[in-house]
């Protein structure tokens, strides 16, 4: 068991993302198809007779499953970029994940990060601050999250205000990553340092509240190489709960 095994075991194929009756630009097509150009979820246009327009559906094996208007996808991870996360001009109180983007669960991404791309690692930067809002939202439970080094909790201003946030609250949060940085005595959080492979390559955000119905929800990826994020993200309890305790048993 590794944390490469549950990115390893994602694997859903037949999902498409349809735009219905576009009257959009169409560089708002193209930005989409573009983002997932790479990606195992197919980008198509529907013209059909259907009174909406401009709207996104998440279709599986051939069913609607979730809609979304193509504006949300626009403000939300189409003409953004990761900076909006990382300096904190976008709080973690502020996100609003589309539904076609929050079902694309049990997928698995590959994704280039800067400089390669400044617009696929969105994907996953996008549910990671998902997750924290959750946890907050939850307000208890526990929530697991990797940097890869413990200084990015200090160097990107809006990362160190979700993880202040969570450590005000009652979330039990645990932080990981190489102990490059020390956290001041008021960062209520437990750290965990490591020099080991899954602490330098692994990006995990994975959440288990205390109530059992309560959404659960997990973020794994590795980089696979320099930029490169193998990952998925699932809701699935028994999943998230399986991700936790291997976190907690070998981190």
């Amino acid at each position: 068991m590794s944390l490469a095994s549950f990115v390893e075991g994602a694997d859903t194929t037949g999902v498409a993302l349809a735009v219905v009756n576009r009257e959009s630009p169409r560089p708002l097509q193209r930005l989409l198809e573009t983002m997932f150009d790479k990606q195992p979820v197919a980008v198509e246009e529907w013209d059909v007779n259907e009174e909406v327009r401009d709207v996104v559906y998440l279709v599986t094996d051939g069913d609607v499953v979730a809609s979304s208007p193509l504006a949300e996808l626009q403000r939300s991870v189409l003409t953004v970029n990761s900076d909006i996360y990382v300096t904190g001009s976008r709080g973690v109180e502020e996100v609003d994940v589309p539904d076609v983007i929050e079902g694309l669960t049990e997928i698995p991404f590959q994704l280039r990060g800067y400089p390669e791309s400044n617009k696929e690692k969105l994907l996953l930067i996008t549910i990671s601050r998902y997750i924290e809002q959750l946890a907050l939202e939850n307000g208890g439970g526990k929530h697991r999250a990797s940097f890869q080094r413990l200084s990015r909790l200090n160097d990107e201003q809006g990362t160190r205000a979700a993880y202040e946030r969570l450590a005000e609250s009652e979330v039990d949060t645990h932080l990981y990553g190489m102990p490059d940085w020390t956290p001041p005595p008021e960062f209520d959080v437990t750290i965990h340092g490591g020099w080991d492979q899954e602490f330098r390559e692994s990006w995990f955000v994975v959440h288990v509240p205390d109530e059992e119905s309560s959404r659960h929800a997990g973020l794994v990826a590795l980089e696979s190489e320099h930029a490169l994020w193998h990952g998925f993200w699932t809701y699935d309890p028994a999943t998230v709960q399986e991700i936790n305790r291997y976190i907690e048993r070998e981190l």
